[in-house]
């Protein structure tokens, strides 16, 4: 069984504590290992020269590639002379993915601003260093718990600009790569998408926007060639259990349209996956909470669900 890879991401905040908690939970039922500096690691582990080593070490240690960082870490406090330990872990868990030597990647929580004021990071996070390093151009966020799967079609801008932003050309990019890395990385055969519109009530035939004119454009091109797509839908009625049933993932407009009802429905389950890559790639949502790193009361839950997902994921496609 090939491993995931762990990076450590910030050693200061709270992925190191995660980590040896998510292999008490797991044991050596899912092989993973942690590539970071042991020093941040505050639990039992046992350093292996090799991937193929996690198999064998015992399940009350965590299986630790060593990384050399330049400093030790204090939770809470992240050191600027560590921020290029840090994109390092990222660059070297991607070489061994593209090696084959993990089945996935899954990335604890970095902290963008201690990698730009200590390394000067060019990249506005994870999602786009790791589309750089594979030399891939557009990636897909999606959200997944058993419950949900989302996809925003915009990301992180403001309100104001998701009109603009939401050109047919991104429309079209992102149910591609949606369907794509459904039927690669879960194995569903004939994906069902649910789109949702941008306005109110799906624009109310007009009378609250037309957006959603663009947007049934883009889905009777792409139905021709086989997508199965619902919508544009009013998204105030497309989460309750009953709707949910009738899709295998559900396309909306802009952030907030996705991620309230997924984090709604699996607060501490829900997992970061980036669609559009070479490799596996999952997290968990939430990022490195130096207020509570060193306290011992970081919940595991969200990083054992993105592991027990990479794995998934990793099976699938290695079966596709």
């Amino acid at each position: 069984m090939t491993p995931v890879a762990l990076t450590c991401g910030e050693p200061s905040g709270i992925g190191p504590e995660l980590a040896v908690k998510a292999r008490a939970a797991l044991g050596r039922a899912l092989p993973f290992f942690l590539i970071g500096d042991p020093r941040h690691v505050p639990g039992p582990i046992a350093p292996i020269a090799d991937p193929a080593e996690t198999l064998a070490v015992p399940a009350d240690r965590l299986p630790v590639l060593p990384h050399t960082f330049a400093a030790p870490a204090e939770p809470g406090r992240p050191d600027p002379a560590n921020a290029r330990g840090v994109i390092d872990v990222i660059a070297r868990a991607v070489d061994l993915a593209q090696a084959g030597v993990v089945s996935a990647i899954c990335t604890a929580p970095i902290s963008k601003k201690a990698l730009k004021d200590g390394a000067n990071f060019a990249y506005p996070g994870h999602t786009e260093y790791l589309a750089a390093l594979a030399g891939v151009e557009r990636v897909v966020m999606m959200l997944a718990a058993p419950q949900l799967r989302v996809v925003p079609v915009t990301i992180h801008i403001p309100l104001a600009e998701v009109p603009a932003a939401l050109t047919p050309d991104l429309l079209e990019a992102t149910l591609r790569i949606t369907h794509a890395g459904l039927i690669r990385d879960f194995g569903i055969a004939a994906p069902r998408i649910a789109v949702s519109g941008l306005n109110p009530h799906a624009g109310e035939g007009g009378t609250m926007g037309t957006e959603e004119t663009m947007i049934a454009e883009v889905m009777e091109r792409l139905g021709r060639e086989g997508l199965q797509l619902d919508g544009p839908l009013p998204a105030d009625t497309m989460f309750h259990p009953a709707a949910r049933a009738r899709f295998d993932a559900a396309l909306c407009m802009y952030h907030d349209q996705a991620l309230i009802p997924i984090k709604t429905i699996a607060f501490d389950e829900g997992v970061n996956i980036t669609l559009g890559l070479p490799f596996i790639r999952t997290s968990p949502d939430h990022g490195t909470a130096f207020d509570i790193a060193g306290s011992g009361t970081a919940n595991p839950s969200s990083l054992i669900a993105a592991l027990r997902m990479a794995a998934e994921m990793g099976a699938a496609r290695v079966h596709d």
